[in-house]
């Protein structure tokens, strides 16, 4: 739990200070005042990377570095330091005095974000379906965001041979055929298990959301055979070469997997009503902040970015009562919205001025 944050040339910040309650946090204000500018440097506090831009991007203004404190309950400082280096940024994490050039998963602090965009995961393309399963996978799972990089870096490898035509490509792509079907099988066998898990409680928790009874069923789509992912991508791959050199880009993998969701047996995005589908996605991220909790053995820090005003009154409703137990940001132009909802437990941070 984070207890308060010192905020230094970050956004639109010069030096303010926020102090905050282990329940609700409500960051009210009008547009422009900075809510999501300090919900984000919250996110990035606990070892995230920023939704809306590049880190160079958090310096304020004209500003050649930023800085990011908090405290913990558990006493624990923790800084984050962006300095400007000719071209280049360097990002620098100190945590209860050790100065750190990376973060590892255990040194982060769990975190669950849910921003406006969000709401439209289940209908947009595939990519922001297959991140979702991803960005999870690399708060639970130590070494998958590594693994990520090394399947993202090989593809641009194969990607980059393929537009050298057909003849050279045929004699060299093997290698990359290999280390992106190895690579694709630990992408895809993680993905599965996370799928299984969430399977075991989407039912209940969008009954418990909608007040329906409906049967709920999160399905991976995948061109390659499961039974052995790895072998079977491999032969795809290698069977494609000649398509992929004429299309410029690699047909088969998990960069081009996918994932759907069943109501009672029928695909949501063909039969599913806009409120459903809005359901769907509070249900993926209750089920992403009880994954994390469990797998982390931690409450995860809950981040609302402007969602409530999306959402009609039954939803606002339901979602609060799975917030109760964690400690939780909220962005908002009017608080009457929200503070209803928690009655006096909410803390208002209130930002009146421009940031």
């Amino acid at each position: 739990m984070l207890t308060d944050i010192r905020l230094q040339n970050y956004r639109s910040y010069k030096d303010e200070s926020f102090e905050f309650s282990k329940g609700v946090n409500i960051i009210v204000g009008p547009n422009a005042s900075g809510k999501t500018n300090l919900l984000e440097s919250i996110l990035i506090n606990c070892g995230e990377s920023s939704y809306r831009g590049k880190d160079i991007e958090l310096i304020y203004h004209e500003s050649e570095w930023a800085k990011i404190d908090c405290h913990t309950d558990e006493d624990i400082d923790r800084t984050i330091k962006l300095v400007k280096n000719a071209d280049n940024l360097e990002k620098t994490y100190v945590i209860g005095g050790q100065e750190l050039k990376r973060i590892s998963l255990q040194k982060t602090i769990p975190a669950v974000l849910f921003e406006p965009n969000h709401l439209n995961i289940l209908t947009e393309s595939p990519d922001s379906r297959r991140n979702f399963l991803d960005d999870l996978l690399e708060k639970i799972v130590p070494g998958f965001k590594e693994t990520r990089k090394q399947y993202r870096r090989v593809l641009y490898q194969r990607n980059t041979l393929l537009k050298t035509g057909y003849s050279n490509a045929s004699k060299n792509i093997f290698v990359w055929n290999l280390r992106l079907s190895d690579l694709g099988e630990n992408i895809y066998s993680h993905r599965i298990k996370l799928i299984e898990l969430i399977n075991k409680s989407a039912t209940e928790i969008y009954n418990s959301l909608a007040q329906k009874k409906y049967k709920i069923e999160f399905n991976y789509v995948t061109k390659i055979n499961p039974k052995n992912y790895s072998s079977n991508l491999i032969k795809k791959l290698e069977d494609s070469i000649k398509t992929d050199c004429e299309r410029g880009f690699t047909s088969y993998g998990p960069h081009r997997d996918d994932f759907s969701v069943l109501i009672n047996n029928h695909e949501a995005e063909e039969s599913a009503s806009r409120g459903e589908m809005r359901t769907l996605m509070l249900v993926c991220k209750v089920i992403e902040m009880r994954i994390i909790e469990e797998s982390r053995g931690v409450k995860p820090i809950i981040l609302l970015d402007d969602v409530f005003s999306e959402l009609d009154g039954s939803r606002r409703k339901a979602l609060t009562s799975f917030l109760n137990d964690y400690q939780s940001f909220i962005t908002t132009t009017d608080a009457d919205i929200i503070l209803h909802h928690f009655i006096d437990k909410a803390n208002i941070i209130a930002l009146n001025k421009t940031n």
